[in-house]
């Protein structure tokens, strides 16, 4: 009998710009800062709520927008600049979170919402708030991710 020897092609790793593709936003640049200035797309949030596997209501929460404001944002279409800048932060977290993981989207997404020591036991996705929050959390994140853990 002959042995068949099946040759290794690693599966390709997604690009970078897919996660933003798919949710409807610019990455970085001149394109983000005037998708911000117009006002994020309702559809970005949504979006971004499955992607993370967070229910609406709970993503609203971390990224502070009402019920109610959610509700007129729902009709109007858009985001205003503060809350699309939010909604940018939150993205690019779970984002590198993701990375991190290494594209295992539900480990980076049970990260984000447990306590975690590097962050003086808060969780990564109530930091997302502010840009100060994001900052700390993209930091460890790098830092984890090049083995730096003090």
């Amino acid at each position: 009998m002959e042995a068949v020897i099946k040759e290794y092609r690693p599966k390709p790793l997604p690009r970078k710009d897919d996660f933003w593709k798919a949710l409807g936003l610019p990455s970085r640049g001149p394109e983000l800062h005037e998708a911000l200035e117009e006002g994020v797309s309702y559809k970005v949030y949504t979006k971004l709520a499955a992607a993370s596997g967070l229910e609406s209501k709970e993503l609203a929460r971390y990224v502070v927008i009402s019920s109610a404001t959610l509700q007129r944002r729902a009709k109007a279409g858009r985001f205003k600049q503060d809350e699309g800048d939010r909604l940018y932060r939150f993205a690019e977290v779970y984002k590198s979170a993701i990375d991190l993981f290494e594209g295992d989207r539900e480990r980076a997404r049970r990260w984000l919402l447990n306590p975690v020591r590097g962050l003086g036991g808060r969780r990564p996705v109530e930091m997302v708030a502010t840009t100060a929050g994001a900052e700390a959390v993209l930091d460890l994140i790098g830092r984890l991710e090049h083995g730096v853990f003090a």
